[in-house]
């Protein structure tokens, strides 16, 4: 998926991912795509409630395997 900016949370842990992204989301412009890859297994349950409280749009989740264990990258794309 293509992504017009990303932001590494890795070694954050809840709330942090979400503070972060909130901050990160503020600096695109409407319809840009931001790429949040994280550690935190949380994320999963987090950013999709995150995206429905702000009104943006989750486009999706992908997960990969790691040697130093699971990475999450969360899709979002900015409403407003």
């Amino acid at each position: 998926m293509h992504a017009d900016a990303k932001l590494d949370t890795l070694g954050y842990f809840c709330p942090m991912p979400i503070i972060l992204t909130s901050k990160k989301i503020k600096e695109l412009a409407i319809g840009q795509v931001l790429e949040v890859t994280s550690d935190d297994e949380g994320i999963k349950k987090d950013m999709p409630a995150w995206c429905e409280t702000t009104g943006h749009e989750m486009l999706g989740l992908e997960e990969e395997q790691s040697a130093s264990g699971r990475i999450y990258k969360a899709y979002i794309k900015k409403t407003k």
